[in-house]
């Protein structure tokens, strides 16, 4: 049972990573590859309908923690307390810009918050996940600084797959430029860990680099949240033999009448919330085009 719970962490913690991934990519390039209101707004829309759906996967990976590991989720929170405080803060003021840029006559404070809370979330939780690793203020960045670029060539090649125009011409250098940013960054963040998932994400990272190149921008999208998946595959085996310094996973562990409700529970909504979330996407699925204001 403590193992199953360790291994749905990690899955709702991958979901989480994938599905942000992008668009925190979104929110950090769209005023970077906009020339117009018209543009800034085609941008955005591409994620309007599916980013506070994407969040629904932190709260639950972050709950699922409390109740099944609460000596994990306390040694964490309390461990990274300013940088998880900073995360909510620009997660905030990024869900207030997507949400009040509609609103305002000048959008453009809303602008920097999405780009400003976007960028800062994706490279704290690197930070995060590489220092609870490696304990180095080094690693830390390092971690910080991939988790940046990756979010940004995820982003960039998912604007490609749902705009046209010159936003989708713009958006296919950006993810050229990204890659190119990423790799090197990569091939230092990924070998500390040295795993086959973290050699596979770099080449996973490398293929992306050459589908952007032959405009095969499905299969490039397919190959950076690949490489998101086994980054993360490969934390969580590095934390599952000890989820903090001097704490084994079955110390972390609630006991096994908490950890049986938690299945029963996990059961019953994780299906709802699978549906749901490819419902949403299947819905959305069409290309976003520039519109007049």
């Amino acid at each position: 049972m403590i193992d199953l719970w360790f291994v749905i962490i990690a899955f709702l913690w991958t979901g989480y990573f994938v599905l942000e991934g992008f668009d925190f990519g979104v929110g950090l390039l769209a005023p970077l590859l906009s020339r117009n209101a018209a543009e800034q707004r085609q941008s955005l829309q591409t994620i309007g309908p599916v980013w506070d759906g994407n969040e629904v996967w932190l709260i639950t990976a972050v709950g699922a923690m409390f109740a099944a590991f609460p000596a994990w989720y306390a040694g964490v929170f309390s461990a990274f307390y300013l940088q998880v405080t900073l995360i909510l803060v620009g997660l905030i003021v990024r869900g207030v810009g997507l949400e009040w840029r509609g609103k305002v006559n000048d959008p453009r404070w809303c602008d920097l918050g999405i780009m400003v809370g976007s960028g800062l979330a994706a490279f704290l939780w690197g930070a995060v996940f590489a220092d609870l690793l490696f304990d180095s203020a080094p690693a830390a960045v390092l971690g910080g600084a991939f988790t940046l670029a990756v979010c940004a060539l995820h982003g960039a090649v998912f604007l490609t797959l749902k705009t046209t125009g010159p936003v989708r011409r713009r958006a296919r250098t950006a993810a050229l430029v990204a890659s190119a940013v990423v790799i090197p960054v990569a091939v230092f963040a990924l070998s500390n860990l040295g795993t086959f998932p973290a050699l596979a994400a770099m080449a996973a990272l490398a293929a992306a680099t050459a589908l952007i190149w032959r405009r095969r921008e499905g299969w490039a999208f397919a190959a950076t949240a690949a490489a998101i998946v086994l980054t993360t595959l490969a934390v969580f085996m590095e934390l599952r033999v000890s989820p903090l310094p001097g704490l084994t996973l079955a110390e972390a562990a609630s006991g096994p009448y908490t950890l049986t409700m938690l299945s029963w529970i996990g059961l019953i909504a994780l299906p709802f919330v699978l549906v749901y979330q490819g419902w949403t996407y299947w819905v959305f699925r069409k290309r976003v085009q520039v519109a007049p204001i």
